[in-house]
């Protein structure tokens, strides 16, 4: 049932369909009226009227009550005659609203309704075989015509539900994307910052128990801590910079400046010593994974061994692969302890991503150790 306000559109096809089923029943009736006097019963032409107006009226309920009245107008046009216009656009009404099973069950209905009419009210004139295919042919023909609509219908739906589709899949995809970039951005904030902060922490804390010392020492630390926050809001601008205009690549460093990562850590009181040879020129991805697995292990060593000597070894070459270790010693008074948070996860996430192997834990002497693998192809 549909009651939904009519459009514009819908009136004017009310009106088409109308007049069609009103200019077929004249007709109709007007070929009657010519052979009237060979009809048994004459007066029966004034009921067949009577019914044709009431069935035409009638379509001006064929949005709400398709089937209904189609069966209605179909039974009626059995033995009425000058029903049939308002017959023909009830079939061709149900054929574009409802399924093709509703469809040929009325369709069905109707060729009975064209067999019983042939068997009550024989024409005079022509062979009954000829009024049943006549009449089941037009049948046909509307029926067909609104079984064509219905499907296009049906395919412009389905059309448009695949673009709607396209169009959620499309904007899920977008926030995929950046979701990603959020959590990429994410991670090289937390590389980037972790190690600058780590380092103001080292010195802050060495002016805080040292407070008599002297004057020299004080303005050398105050200087690296100075630096160190000023290339921390630099590092910051530039990860920040990325969200402002997303075409642009996050920042990122390579293997060469490995070195100095461990000389801001000498600066900042540790004792680390770097080794190892790089042999070639290391491939971006692979660079950019083992600078990060410097910094992560230069940073957990300030963090949760402070005092321990650090040793740091990235050594490899095309083929073999390349390999990057950083190992603390047992930090002075207490073992060194590492909680394995984010920093770690995010990684061993990197290494994953460039299809390497990563291992950390508790060395047999209370330290800790960093290691993993990259592959370097040849």
């Amino acid at each position: 049932m549909d009651l939904s306000p009519r459009r514009p559109r819908d009136w004017i096809a009310d009106s088409l369909l109308f007049g069609f089923a009103v200019a077929f029943g004249l007709l109709t009736g007007y070929v009657r009226v010519e052979t009237l006097h060979l009809l048994p019963h004459p007066a029966l032409f004034y009921v067949d009227q009577v019914l044709g107006v009431l069935g035409c009226a009638a379509l001006w309920w064929r949005r709400r009550f398709p089937v209904e009245l189609a069966v209605v107008v179909v039974v009626v046009s059995s033995w009425s005659e000058l029903i049939a216009g308002a017959t023909i656009v009830a079939l061709f009404n149900v054929a574009v609203h409802r399924p093709p099973r509703v469809t040929g069950g009325i369709f069905g209905l109707g060729l009975l309704s064209c067999l019983v009419f042939v068997l009550l009210r024989p024409d005079p004139e022509d062979p009954g075989a000829l009024v049943f295919v006549l009449g089941a042919s037009i049948y046909g023909m509307a029926t067909g015509w609104g079984m064509v609509i219905h499907h296009r219908r049906q395919l412009a739906a389905s059309r448009r539900d695949r673009e709607a589709q396209m169009a959620v899949e499309v904007r899920l995809r977008a926030e995929q994307a950046q979701l990603q970039a959020r959590e990429a951005i994410a991670r090289e904030m937390h590389d980037v910052l972790g190690h600058r902060l780590s380092l103001l922490s080292v010195h802050a804390g060495a002016l805080e128990f040292r407070p008599d010392a002297p004057p020299d020492d004080v303005a050398r630390a105050a200087k690296i801590i100075r630096e160190s926050a000023h290339q921390a809001l630099q590092d910051l601008r530039d990860v920040i910079g990325v969200l402002r205009a997303p075409v642009r690549e996050l920042p990122q460093p390579t293997l060469a400046e490995v070195g100095r990562l461990t000389e801001e850590s000498a600066a900042a009181g540790m004792r680390v010593a770097l080794t190892g040879k790089v042999e070639g020129e290391v491939p971006g991805l692979i660079g950019r994974t083992g600078y990060r697995i410097v910094q992560e292990g230069l940073t957990n060593a300030r963090k949760h061994a402070p005092g321990a000597s650090v040793e740091v070894t990235v050594a490899g070459s095309a083929g073999p692969g390349l390999t990057v270790e950083v190992r603390n010693e047992r930090p002075p008074g207490a073992p060194a302890v590492h909680s394995g948070g984010q920093g770690l996860t995010g990684l061993a996430e990197r290494v994953a991503l460039a299809g390497g192997r990563l291992t950390h834990g508790a060395r047999p002497d209370g330290g800790w150790v960093l290691a993993a693998w990259l592959p370097w192809p040849a």
